[in-house]
């Protein structure tokens, strides 16, 4: 009888093939599919599993908030243990447009710092300059790696001359994520903007050994976050978050040029620009109407919204010196850069913060092509002892400097005031404006209401001898006050009338004409299309003028 044998083996189990020896070219497949997939994997899922924890996006997530389309990414394996070596740098197509991007890879020795990704970094920077095309970094890094000795601050060395040497050729946009010390400061703010949100830390260095050399016990918040860098103009814009700095920064993107030989994006616009603006009368109106009259301050943001296509424009610094506005915006689907007074803060005086706050943009629109619109409500630069002490003269110099070098289309808007030393400043004709319009509610002049002291000297003398005569007449103190302070008023009323208005700049040729409040949007953007029709993008030329 023969015997049954017996298996555990499932009978239904397909048997597998017998495997077959791997020749040379499937291991050198096998090799670059991980080498290519290496980078991917950071740190590993318990570090992004940490980073997520403390709010953060990966470097991937960020890139991918960037653009939707498949990132090109450059030098991906460069490191001692071919990981990307904790930085990742490629060239992403954002809205049509070629951008190169860095970020740092936290999940990868937090995103430190060595010779090898600082090669990395300023190759990547350098091949911007090369093509002319934006630079976006996303920095997100402890600074630089200890253990590579002077290799972490060679690498810096590196990426800081190539940023440098960009500087002017291409624009860049720097976002701050995480907590950045030392030369993961230094690094981003040598680029154009920079963009911070909240819950990030960047200085020198960081609270720890602020308390340990100096004894000071400061939060990182306090010293480095986003209120005290927006304040002090260290950044530019400030967000809520790092998706809102993400989109921010695409946003910010669509206003700049590729590079400093091209011109911004003209996106052609819906927005008839011959149209009557109902709410720019009714501004000034009610501004002027008011009781407080010609001395009423008014937010001239409020009026920018006016003019810009679809109302839309982009404010650069708004933590900073809101005595003086930056922004950006469309007439006409031309991008143009505002430099505008704003009376709503410190009566729209020009003080050391306002001055660096213009000088800077006005610098950058000429290096980058950007025709300049001038809106002007100023009663002068600020005096007093602290504003003379820290440099206001120095600084205001800068702000002249800038104004006079710019090369780019630029017109000027008098809403009001423009006395004294900020008319002959804030882009006048002599300084080489190619056009001067102002309203009707302009007051030119050489000095405020203070200037009747020169003007009316002989009559305000004659008119304090008499409150003093009419007193030893008899008079009561109070009716010969009231006698004095009428007549004053009524020099006063004459001193505004016959010199405080635009008449007489008007027929000096400082002015070109007169802009009837509804039409200012209409005047430029026509002005502004026929400028730009002449005008040729190029790098900047010529000899370089001393200081800023």
């Amino acid at each position: 009888m023969e015997t049954m044998q017996y298996s555990l083996n499932n009978p239904f189990k397909e048997s597998k093939a017998p495997e077959t020896k791997t020749g040379i070219y499937d291991d050198a497949l096998k090799l670059g599919k991980e080498l290519i997939e290496k980078p991917f994997l950071g740190g590993g899922e318990d570090r992004i599993r940490v980073q997520h924890s403390k709010n953060r996006m990966t470097v991937w997530e960020r890139i991918k908030v960037l653009t939707d389309e498949e990132p090109n990414i450059t030098y991906q394996n460069w490191g001692p243990n071919l990981d990307g070596a904790s930085i990742v740098t490629g060239i992403l197509n954002i809205k049509g447009r070629d951008v190169a991007v860095y970020g740092h890879d936290f999940t990868l020795r937090a995103g430190s710092m060595d010779a090898t990704n600082g090669s990395k970094l300023a190759r990547l920077i350098q091949m911007a300059g090369t093509h002319g095309i934006p630079l976006i970094g996303m920095n997100d890094s402890a600074g630089a790696y200890v253990p590579a000795g002077v290799g972490g601050l060679d690498g810096y060395s590196e990426a800081f001359t190539a940023l440098r040497k960009i500087s002017g050729v291409v624009p860049s946009v720097m976002l701050m994520f995480g907590f950045n010390a030392g030369g993961g400061a230094y690094l981003p703010r040598q680029g154009s903007f920079m963009i911070q949100c909240d819950g990030t830390f960047f200085g020198l260095t960081g609270p720890g050994v602020v308390k340990s050399v100096l004894g000071e016990d400061i939060s990182a918040e306090d010293l480095g976050g986003p209120k005290v860098h927006g304040q002090s103009g260290v950044v530019d814009l400030v967000t809520g978050d790092e998706l809102g700095s993400l989109r921010t920064a695409i946003r910010l993107l669509s206003y700049l040029p590729d590079n400093n030989h091209s011109f911004a994006p003209f996106y052609p616009t819906s927005d008839p620009v011959d149209r009557f603006i109902y709410e720019e009368d009714i501004l000034f109106r009610k501004t002027f109407n008011s009781p407080t009259g010609m001395n009423t301050p008014f937010d001239i943001t409020l009026y920018l919204q006016q003019i810009c296509d679809h109302g839309e424009f982009f404010e650069l610094q708004p933590q900073r010196a809101r005595n003086i506005v930056t922004a950006f915006g469309r007439i006409g689907g031309h991008v143009v850069g505002f430099l505008a007074n704003n009376s709503a803060v410190s009566s729209g005086q020009i003080d050391i913060g306002a001055s660096r706050k213009g000088t800077r943009f006005v610098r950058f629109c000429n290096l980058y092509n950007i025709p300049m619109v001038f809106v002007e409500d100023t009663t002068g630069f600020l005096p007093g002892r602290d504003q003379e002490h820290n440099g206001i003269v120095l600084e205001g110099r800068k702000l002249l400097d800038s104004i006079i070098d710019l090369r780019t289309p630029r017109l000027t808007l008098i809403i009001r005031n423009a006395f004294g030393g900020a008319y002959a400043t804030f882009n006048s004709y002599f300084t080489g404006a190619s056009m001067v319009f102002a309203l009707p509610t302009a007051r030119i002049a050489v000095m405020g209401p203070a200037g009747k002291e020169y003007v009316y000297k002989d009559e305000i003398t004659n008119v304090q001898k008499e409150f003093l005569a009419n007193i030893k007449k008899g008079m009561s103190e109070k009716e010969a006050a009231a006698t004095r302070d009428a007549k004053l008023f009524e020099i006063g009323q004459r001193y505004e009338k016959e010199l405080m208005n635009p008449k007489e700049a008007l027929s000096l040729g400082s002015v070109s004409s007169i802009i009837l409040p509804g039409y200012t949007r209409n005047v430029l953007s026509k002005n502004l299309s026929f400028l730009m029709s002449k005008y040729k993008p190029a790098e900047m030329s010529g000899p370089q003028r001393e200081f800023e």
